[in-house]
């Protein structure tokens, strides 16, 4: 159970904190069950409920910062999603996306990142599902990123950038 100021990911949310934990009526019951009060942390104006029990949505601690900068420091070796259908990439898109895993986000970011730069070099447009995914795999990951971090969310991507350069001595 996740304690009151506690940072979580609460599946498609992205990060979230915990601001409170108490029993709420169930409705169309007589039953009060626990659940947790949220705050997304980059939604504004916004509260989530959810019942401490809940397994239909993944909910699950953001990265420490040591785990955050192990991913980082071997982003460049996690390998991109394999597509099995072409006509499924779409839900294999959402199906990586929907498991909240910081490795798979990376995964789809390389695989459409990929797919974009050959689609464009072919002279095709970009597909919306490509975009749609690519934005939302990366809000999650940088969301994610920038609380273990300490960090804005808009600083992430200059700072996966320079972590990756300096990895490889200032080139690339």
């Amino acid at each position: 159970m996740f304690e009151v100021g506690d940072y979580v990911v609460y599946g498609t949310n992205g990060v979230c904190q915990v601001e409170a934990i108490s029993p709420m009526a169930v409705p169309g019951s007589g039953e009060k069950r626990m659940y947790y009060t949220m705050k997304p942390c980059y939604i504004r104006a916004s509260s989530i409920f959810t019942p401490v029990d809940n397994e239909k949505v993944v909910m699950r601690p953001v990265m420490t910062r040591e785990e955050a900068l192990q991913l980082l420091e071997r982003i460049e070796d996690v390998p991109g999603i394999e597509i099995q259908e072409e006509k499924k990439r779409e839900l294999e898109y959402k199906a990586a996306v929907l498991k909240c895993d910081p490795d798979l986000l990376v995964g789809l970011l390389k695989t459409i990142h990929d797919r974009m730069e050959e689609r464009t070099k072919e002279g095709k447009k970009v597909t919306s599902s490509d975009m749609k995914y690519f934005h939302i795999a990366e809000d999650s990951l940088h969301g994610e990123l920038a609380i273990s971090l300490e960090m804005e969310k808009n600083e992430v991507k200059p700072f996966i950038e320079r972590t990756v350069r300096k990895k490889h001595g200032g080139e690339k």
